[in-house]
C-alpha cells in the first residue's frame, strides 16, 4: 500500500533585483522607463537606486563597483558625449549588464536625417517658456482652492464643483501640471454658490460626483485617520446622499458636464476632463 505524502506549499521568498540608474541630468526618465518594465515582474522585488548628474568617466567607474558588488543590473540615458559609449565597453568588461535606454533612439534619427545630436544632458527640462505656464498653472490652482476667491472662476481654464471627496484638488493639481489653469468650488447643501460660477462659460465647469457607498467608506477612513469616530453626520449615508442630490441638482441646473469619480484614478478623470475640454492629454 502506497502512502500518500502531504505536500506542504511553502511561500516563497519574492526574488530580488538591483538596479542602477545613471543619468547626466536629473534621472527621471530612466527611473520612469525602468519602473515600467520592471512592473512586467510581480514577482521581483526591484531596488532601485538612482545616480542623477554623472558627467565623468570616475564618477562611472565608481558606480560600476557599486553594480557589481550588488549584481547589479545597470539602466542609464547617458547623453554627454563618449560618456554612454565609455559605461558600455566597461560595463561589457566586468560582465555587468548595462542598458542603454535613449542612445539607440538618438542614433537612429541621426541616421535617417543626417543630423548631430546636441549631446546636451537635460534638454527635456529646458525652462521654457511652457515651463514657467506650468508654474503659474500650479500657483492658480493653489489661490483659488476651495473656492478660496470665486473671481478666479473667471480666469479659469476650468472649474471643478464636487461635494467633499471627490478628488477636487488632487485633479486641479494634476491638470495645472499640465499647464491648465483649475479653479475648484466644494459644494455644500444650502451654501452660497457665488454669481461668478453663472458668468462661466458651462463648457468650462466639470461637476465630479460620487457613489454613496463609497464616499462613506472614504469618509469613514479619513475620520479614523484622525483618531476621530467614524459614525459622524458627515460620513452618514443619508447626509451623503442627500450631498450628492443637492450637487446634482446644481450641475443639471449649470448644465455642465459630470464625472463620476468612483473606481477612477486622479489621471483617468483628468484625461475625461482633457478629452472634454479638446485639450492635448499631454
Amino acid at each position: 500500500m502506497i502512502k500518500e505524502k502531504n505536500e506542504v506549499k511553502i511561500m516563497s521568498e519574492p526574488k530580488q533585483l538591483y538596479l542602477c540608474l545613471i543619468s547626466d541630468s536629473v534621472g527621471e526618465t530612466a527611473f520612469k522607463l525602468t519602473q515600467a518594465a520592471m512592473a512586467q515582474f510581480p514577482e521581483i522585488k526591484p531596488f532601485y537606486e538612482r545616480f542623477p548628474f554623472v558627467n565623468s568617466t570616475d564618477k562611472i567607474d565608481e558606480l560600476l563597483k557599486i553594480a557589481q558588488e550588488k549584481n547589479a543590473i545597470i539602466t542609464h540615458t547617458l547623453v554627454t558625449q563618449g560618456l554612454s559609449e565609455y559605461l558600455q565597453v566597461q560595463a561589457a568588461n566586468l560582465g555587468i549588464v548595462a542598458i542603454d535606454l535613449i542612445t539607440p533612439v538618438v542614433r537612429s534619427v541621426s541616421k535617417r536625417f543626417d543630423l548631430q545630436p546636441t549631446h546636451e544632458a537635460g534638454a527635456l527640462h529646458h525652462l521654457t517658456e511652457k515651463y514657467f505656464d506650468r508654474i503659474s498653472a500650479m500657483e492658480f490652482a493653489v489661490l483659488y482652492d476651495d473656492g478660496k476667491d470665486p473671481r478666479g472662476f473667471l480666469e479659469a481654464d476650468v472649474i471643478l464643483l464636487g461635494i467633499s471627496r471627490t478628488s477636487k484638488t488632487p485633479i486641479s493639481l494634476f491638470l495645472a501640471n499640465r499647464n491648465i489653469k483649475v479653479a475648484n468650488l466644494p459644494i455644500v447643501p444650502q451654501a452660497h454658490i457665488p454669481e461668478e460660477l453663472y458668468q462661466v462659460d458651462p463648457k468650462k465647469i466639470i461637476g465630479l460626483t460620487n457613489d454613496p457607498q463609497v464616499l462613506n467608506n472614504i469618509r469613514r477612513q479619513r475620520m479614523i485617520a484622525y483618531g476621530l469616530n467614524p459614525d459622524t453626520t458627515y460620513s452618514d449615508m443619508d447626509a451623503i446622499k442627500s450631498e450628492l442630490a443637492f450637487a446634482q441638482d446644481l450641475y443639471k441646473k449649470l448644465g455642465c458636464y459630470v464625472i463620476n469619480v468612483a473606481n477612477r484614478s486622479i489621471e483617468e478623470t483628468a484625461t475625461l476632463i482633457l478629452e472634454h475640454l479638446g485639450l492635448d492629454h499631454y
